[in-house]
């Protein structure tokens, strides 16, 4: 018995319109979630040099190996492609004092005041990890 092409492929395409717009109901959801950064976390002005070479807050340093910079879109960056940037970013040091992980801020995360710039502000100020703020004691 011969069918039709569309007669067959009808229940599945109501179906796929249904997922479709799920889908696209759920997307604005996703784009308002918080990122969250480690207690262990510095706010710091990044410069990308040549590849692996960073200045944080002026000073010269490197990226540690499997580094990971993530961008205001929380998706990872290639380093390569912000050679030359002068980035506001939260970052993380190895054990060695090499760059580890970054998230670039957006500007709302910017505004987010205040939050430690050094090691010693790091050990003084006190963490609220539920609101992602700093108090100083």
């Amino acid at each position: 018995m011969y069918r039709c092409a569309s007669d067959f492929f009808a229940p599945f395409s109501v179906n796929f319109a249904a997922a479709v717009l799920a889908f696209a109901f759920c997307m604005p959801a996703t784009a308002q979630v918080q990122r969250n950064f480690p207690p262990n976390a510095l706010r710091g002005e990044l410069i990308v040099g040549e590849v692996p070479q960073v200045a944080v807050n002026g000073v010269p340093g490197s990226l540690a190996p499997g580094a990971r910079i993530r961008g205001q879109n929380n998706m990872l960056q290639m380093s390569g492609s912000l050679v030359g940037a002068k980035l506001l970013v939260h970052y993380t040091l190895d054990a060695s004092g090499q760059v580890k992980d970054v998230w670039i801020l957006t500007p709302d995360e910017a505004a987010k005041r205040p939050w430690p710039r050094t090691t010693l502000e790091l050990e003084k100020w006190e963490f609220d990890f539920g609101a992602q703020t700093w108090s100083k004691p």
